[in-house]
């Protein structure tokens, strides 16, 4: 009986620790979904005050440029949240991106537009809240953003103008007897590669030796460009140089012209100043690109918001955003 006993209450034994086992487990699981969901729900933690939306991080631009923020925001002891579209393509998932942060509880937000007008909505409501907001690289446009009720602190940016000039007075260097060139645009209604194709267009009309046969986009795209240089060199068989409005375009374009085997006939001319393209140009591959601050965008936009959450200006349409350029430079080697 005793030894039936022992048993008995030996099964129950393991059987309890089992069950408790068991319970914490799934308890343990729990708490861990619900922090999860908790996470997910909050966004921010509540220690940011400060929120970026980029265009994209598959781009060496718009990486240099958040590596720029974090490293001024490590520098001042201040946390930053950093958020980008999956593609430059999906303005609406951008917006999205920009309204989900409206009640995260951040006092100021960076905002690189895919568009000149496809944030307006998510700004309109950010001011309503009170939110500052500084325009990045990117120009919204700012009659439309008034017509809404909204404004922006700042709008930060190089000259685009400008960045498209020199590529195209460095191609003029390079051709004392002129010569047929073309230009490789961004996205169509994109502002930068808009100022940046103004910016060469001007330079090249105004050199009467110059003859510019095209001016097409290929969407930021390096296999769109390689596509769009290899039709271009098969029409234009005299054609002595080319004008990327960004880096990634010139790669591509400096790949079909190796192809052709023009390399030695056509200069390819980028914008940005990225990493590869830089490597490039000492490898005698790409002849300049336009290198932009982009870090230093970033930072002197993160500086402005800053400043605003602590002194706290009026939020206002009739007030003007302040323009503040950042200076680009010419890398030939």
């Amino acid at each position: 009986m005793k030894k039936y006993l022992k048993a008995v209450l030996m099964i129950l034994g393991v059987l309890l620790m089992v069950a408790c086992g068991s319970g914490s487990k799934d308890s343990g699981a729990e708490n861990q979904k619900k922090d999860a969901e908790t996470s997910a729900k909050d966004g921010n933690s509540g220690q940011a005050e400060v929120a970026i939306v980029l265009k994209t991080l598959s781009n060496p631009f718009w990486v240099s440029m958040k590596e720029g923020i974090e490293k001024e925001a490590t520098a001042q002891g201040i946390k930053v949240d950093i958020f980008a579209a999956n593609s430059e393509e999906d303005v609406q998932e951008q917006l999205r991106l920009l309204e989900n942060l409206l009640g995260k509880g951040y006092k100021g937000i960076g905002v690189a537009p895919l568009s000149p007008v496809n944030l307006i909505p998510g700004i309109v409501e950010a001011n309503k809240k009170g939110i500052y907001v500084v325009n990045i690289d990117e120009k919204i446009d700012m009659n439309q953003l008034k017509s809404a009720g909204g404004s922006v602190l700042a709008f930060v940016t190089t000259d685009n103008v400008k960045v498209g000039a020199k590529g195209a007075e460095f191609i003029i260097s390079k051709l004392p007897d002129g010569g047929e060139v073309a230009v490789i645009e961004g996205k169509a209604g994109n502002a930068s590669g808009e100022f940046r194709k103004q910016g060469a267009t001007e330079v090249f009309k105004a050199n009467p030796k110059i003859k510019l046969v095209a001016s097409q986009p290929a969407d930021w795209d390096r296999a769109k460009a390689l596509d769009l240089t290899a039709n271009l060199i098969q029409k234009y068989p005299n054609l002595k140089a080319i004008y990327a409005a960004n880096d990634t375009m010139a790669l591509g374009a400096l790949q079909a012209v190796v192809n052709a085997n023009k390399h030695s006939q056509i200069i390819v001319v980028g914008t940005d100043g990225a990493p590869e393209a830089l490597e490039s140009i000492k490898q005698k591959g790409l002849s300049a690109t336009v290198a932009q601050d982009s870090a230093n965008i970033g930072v002197e936009s993160f500086k402005i918001l800053i400043d605003a959450i602590k002194n706290k200006p009026q939020i206002s349409p009739d007030t003007p955003a302040k323009e503040i350029p950042v200076e680009s430079k010419l890398v030939t080697e």
